[in-house]
């Protein structure tokens, strides 16, 4: 989703300078010069409290020291792969009853690195700017039952196929070929918290396969390289992502993914509303945002589309400095389209917390039929809605442990000679402890454009990564005040911004690429998958 927040400045408020179109006036912070954890909880503490009675943070000009932010762009952050072999195992059924299955089962992966990772800042995206990158993973096995979960063969604690040197870290955003030198890795371990391990807290649910996956990390921490590659192997299935920004106030992106060895798409548009209410930042999907669009262009489901709404989160424990974030509201995932005799839909039902004691992080769901004539399924938006009648299968678990399922309904809504027995056995659906991020692959910097993401940034990046904090803000200052400038210079000549990669009319919630976009986007499904060093070590 889009950042939070458009920084202008990390000096007092009266320095910060004009921004013509941001509504309303500028919230500051100024950097206190206490680079430690004290020091940034006070500063977190400042900005709360000059956020109460705000009706939109992510609205506002909000300016933030350099010192906390995250190193790393917000549109490299903000993307719905964090597991790309689900998302491209969706397509691998001929019954439509399991393709729903496998978009809940994607849904609840899509934002692994919130599980495993930690709430952090990133940068806040300038107007033009672009990331792109891809994934290449090793289709997912099944077993005989269709009722037992995939066989995952990538950053799974389940299997040993990731070498310790490609491990994806539990919040993974630097991977291969990222172009960083070594010693900016060890900058980036000794000095930062983008890869600290996770501490027991209330964002920590207690599972037997926690010993196994902080080995994991330690492995990773001290093997991880982030100037080599490996090269793709012959089974392996490419997963291309584009992401642009496409407005400034309001901070909105577009995305685009496609994995065509499967016949797959994804698309949306990231937008999104905060405020503080009590002591949390509760975050909602903007008038621009409509959810995630998952399209079939081939094979088994030809011309189904998957509708996936955001829910509502918020990031809790603000005051205390230990954050974690809880999810409300319900998740809706619709199929149109396609040949299926019956009309699929699924509720996933976030549980709400209790004001007392730790966050149990729990969750319900249905898959059920709906009659596309009847618009009364529009109105079944939690799991007591649905009538019993309609329910073709339960699930229900923990978002950050353990999701199990199991049909409940009649077989005969499987449209296909392979049908899913009744059981009132409960199977798992999804085990998200024992999943990590899949770390994707960035072309090196000096493949890339001016006003990609890393590229960009990357005279901030490098001196946060070697704690030179007040360089660091100088230089995002410069970034920030260049867009300015070319706002006021196309204001001067009344010209209108046109994104590069995405057609301009983004309404519907769902973009289009421009030819420029395609374009991309195909240049990153060739790319090669070897590096430099694979390339010299070949001839």
């Amino acid at each position: 989703m889009v950042d939070t927040v458009v920084a202008d400045t990390p000096t007092a408020p009266e320095d910060v300078p004009v921004d013509d179109d941001a509504p309303g006036p500028a919230i500051s912070v100024p950097d206190s010069g206490d680079t430690g954890e004290v020091g940034k909880l006070r500063m977190i503490v400042q900005l709360v409290k000059k956020s109460l009675g705000v009706k939109d943070i992510a609205a506002m000009r909000l300016s933030l020291p350099a010192s906390l932010l995250e190193p790393l762009p917000n549109l490299e952050y903000w993307h719905y792969l964090d597991r790309p072999d689900l998302f491209a195992a969706i397509n691998d059924h001929d019954d439509p009853f399991e393709r729903m299955v496998a978009v809940v089962r994607f849904t609840f992966t899509k934002d692994l690195k919130f599980i495993h990772g930690k709430v952090c800042k990133p940068y806040n995206s300038v107007l033009g700017e672009h990331f792109r990158s891809h994934w290449d993973v090793p289709p997912v096995h099944y077993s005989s039952d269709p009722a037992k979960r995939p066989i995952l063969r990538t950053h799974a604690t389940h299997t040993h196929s990731a070498p310790p040197s490609t491990t994806a870290l539990p919040f993974e955003t630097l991977s291969v070929k990222s172009g960083h030198s070594e010693s900016s890795f060890k900058s980036i371990r000794n000095g930062l918290s983008l890869f600290t391990k996770i501490k027991p807290g209330p964002s920590t649910i207690p599972t037997p396969e926690e010993p196994a996956i902080e080995a994991a990390l330690s492995g990773s921490m001290s093997n991880l390289s982030l100037g080599s590659g490996e090269a793709r192997s012959s089974d392996h299935i490419r997963v291309a992502y584009l992401t642009e920004q496409v407005s400034h106030h309001p901070p909105v992106s577009a995305y685009y993914a496609s994995c065509p060895a499967r016949s797959i798409e994804m698309k949306g548009i990231d937008q999104i509303s905060s405020k503080v209410s009590g002591t949390a930042l509760r975050v909602a999907p903007g008038s621009f945002n409509k959810g995630i669009f998952i399209d079939i262009t081939g094979g088994p489901g030809e011309g189904e589309r998957y509708h996936v709404t955001h829910p509502v989160a918020s990031v809790n424990g603000i005051l205390r400095g230990n954050f974690y974030i809880t999810v409300a509201d319900s998740t809706i995932i619709t199929c149109t389209g396609g040949n299926g005799k019956q009309r699929l839909r699924a509720v996933i039902e976030y549980k709400d917390e209790s004001w007392i004691g730790k966050a149990h992080f729990l969750v319900e769901g249905v898959i059920h039929t709906y009659d596309e004539d009847d618009t009364e399924f529009e109105q079944w938006t939690k799991v007591k809605h649905v009538p019993q009648s309609y329910v073709l299968a339960h699930f229900e678990g923990c978002w950050r442990g353990q999701i199990r399922w199991r049909r409940t309904g009649s077989t005969s809504a499987s449209s296909s000679s392979v049908s899913l027995p009744i059981t009132s056995e409960y199977e798992t659906l999804v085990d998200l402890s024992a999943l990590q991020v899949v770390p994707k692959v960035v072309r090196p910097l000096q493949k890339q454009l001016p006003n990609e993401s890393r590229k960009l940034w990357d005279s901030v990046t490098s001196r946060l990564l070697n704690k030179e904090y007040s360089d660091a803000t100088k230089h995002k200052l410069v970034i920030e005040q260049r867009q300015r400038d070319e706002a006021n210079e196309r204001k001067r000549k009344g010209q209108e911004f046109i994104p590069h990669y995405f057609e301009k009319d983004i309404s519907s919630g769902v973009p289009t690429l421009t030819a420029e976009g395609w374009k991309a986007l195909e240049e990153e499904l060739q790319e090669s998958s070897l590096t430099e060093h694979d390339r010299r070590s070949a001839s």
